[in-house]
């Protein structure tokens, strides 16, 4: 019974997030709409859903992984070392990557993806490393025996009371949530494989730090929820501010000046 509640929580994280970005990008690219609506409700509800049902399981899934066939299986501590790196540095690697591809290649979405996504991933961090350091959760490194270990500010004096929530997670579903509300503007049938693929390999991401012994289960899932949310929110307001001033100062790519003037070219991506 608890193994099918760990495997609900892993659909959750994979399928609630792409699923709620059908309700957050229905407008164009650039429309004034309300920075937040009632499909937040169903997002929020849906991290609540998964935390509530990962929480009792904290301490049981942690022994689970730590097991010592599944610590000694190659396969496994491959694949973990990769969703960790994918997490931090790979998300912002990515981002900026896709930000210099853009530019250098005058393809303003491009350019706007890496911007959009390397920014989430900035800005979400900077929420979950203030809420790692007032909640100073022990990691289970620090003390496996009590997944309820908090201890108010005790996060600011040393990394391992800093568990909650995963910063890995953060950035992975933080990177996820704006690729796929982008492109989900460009071939609204991309929806689904694009969210996919990237909600999931955020929730390997997530386990990942369970595996490694880094993170419980609800560090997991409240660093997805940051994630997620924050990469939606900023998608959402970046769009329908495309006069902002981040926008207006980093997003240069197929743009050309003509009679003191900026003109937008056709972008490489067809509309």
């Amino acid at each position: 019974m608890k193994l099918a509640n760990f495997i609900r929580v892993f659909a959750l994280l994979c399928c609630i997030a792409p699923a709620s970005a059908s309700g957050q990008t229905q407008d164009t690219l650039h429309t004034d709409r309300p920075l937040f609506t009632s499909g937040d409700l169903w997002l929020a509800g849906g991290f609540v859903a998964a935390s509530a049902i990962a929480a009792p399981l904290d301490e049981w899934l942690m022994k689970e992984l730590q097991a010592e066939s599944r610590q000694s299986n190659r396969f496994l501590q491959n694949l973990a070392t990769g969703a960790r790196v994918w997490g931090n540095p790979g998300t912002l690697i990515a981002g900026g990557g896709l930000y210099l591809v853009g530019t250098a290649t005058g393809n303003r979405r491009v350019q706007d993806l890496g911007l959009h996504s390397g920014g989430a991933v900035i800005l979400a961090n900077v929420v979950t490393v203030g809420m790692k350091v007032i909640t100073g959760r022990a990691r289970p490194y620090a003390d496996s025996s009590d997944a309820r270990n908090f201890q108010m500010l005790r996060g600011a004096s040393a990394g391992e009371y800093r568990s909650f929530p995963s910063g890995h997670s953060t950035a992975a579903f933080a990177f996820a949530s704006v690729v796929t509300a982008e492109t989900s503007h460009w071939w609204p049938g991309a929806r689904w494989p694009v969210g996919l693929l990237t909600y999931g390999t955020a929730a390997l991401t997530g386990a990942s730090r369970i595996y490694n012994h880094d993170h419980w289960a609800t560090d997991v899932v409240v660093g997805a929820a940051i994630g997620t949310i924050t990469g939606l929110k900023l998608f959402r307001y970046q769009h329908s501010h495309p006069d902002n001033r981040i926008d207006n100062t980093f997003l240069r790519a197929g743009l050309q000046s003509t009679g003191g003037k900026w003109n937008v070219l056709l972008a490489v991506v067809p509309r």
